[in-house]
């Protein structure tokens, strides 16, 4: 399995701390952001290599990052751009990374976990690819959002019984349900060769759940209840906030 991990934002919002320097690498703790990721995926023994997508900006220190870690293996994929207004957005930065391992003829036969670089998290992750594994399908999480306000800035899930997705929204005025989604997706390996028809057919580019909202319309896609906390860190407050309360990954 290749995991696939979005550090190509710019994080206006972090200003002046990510002004030259890219969130996911800020510390939490002792550890940054992306290492706190890393180092709980790497425990499933189910991920050969880790793709950080960055921005032409950042690279070099997702570089010198990566240099520095012995064990697991990682390509840093430059998406070319320079600006927060030149971004390509996330699905398209997926796009240009699963084709780079496809050019590289490195496509895994048991799919890609996709998660932004930029959440710390109480639980283990291995969890979430244990769960895709086991359905057999594309898979997303799901975990209940009292805030009416809040859910009009993510994706929104309708599911049965079984977890199958019926309906997914991102930033829908009419949320359907309070079953909102975090930015953490398995895409099987025939789902992933979907994405440049999505976008022909007109989902969005710049939030990763777009893609996942057309895809389950195609085929099935089932969405796991994320079972503990995400700290979602979106600007100096949520940021000192995690600093604060923050005490490990409880697995």
């Amino acid at each position: 399995m290749k995991c696939l991990i979005l550090a190509a934002g710019y994080a206006t919002r972090l200003y002046p701390l990510t002004e030259n320097f890219p969130k996911p690498l800020l510390k939490v703790g002792d550890k940054t952001i992306l290492d706190w990721l890393v180092d709980d995926i790497a425990t499933s023994g189910r991920v050969d290599e880790y793709v950080i997508i960055s921005n032409h900006r950042f690279v070099h220190h997702f570089q010198q990052w990566a240099a520095a870690k012995e064990k697991e293996l990682f390509t840093i994929v430059d998406d070319g751009t320079s600006t927060n207004d030149t971004r390509l957005g996330a699905v398209r930065d997926i796009e240009l990374a699963i084709n780079a391992l496809k050019q590289q003829g490195r496509e895994p036969a048991d799919g890609y976990l996709v998660l932004a670089g930029d959440n710390v998290l109480d639980f283990s992750l291995t969890r979430f690819i244990d769960y895709s594994l086991t359905k057999n399908t594309s898979c997303i999480m799901r975990f209940h959002e009292p805030s009416a306000e809040r859910l009009l800035k993510c994706g929104v899930v309708t599911v049965d019984d079984d977890d199958l997705v019926l309906q997914m929204t991102e930033k829908s005025p009419t949320p359907a349900t309070h079953w909102a989604c975090p930015p953490f997706y398995y895409y099987t390996t025939s789902d992933a060769a979907l994405i440049p028809q999505g976008i022909a057919s007109g989902c969005g580019t710049d939030a990763p759940g777009s893609y996942i909202a057309w895809l389950c319309t195609q085929v099935p896609v089932h969405a796991m209840q994320m079972p503990g906390r995400r700290f979602d860190i979106g600007n100096l407050a949520s940021y000192e906030e995690v600093q604060r309360t923050y005490r490990g990954i409880i697995f």
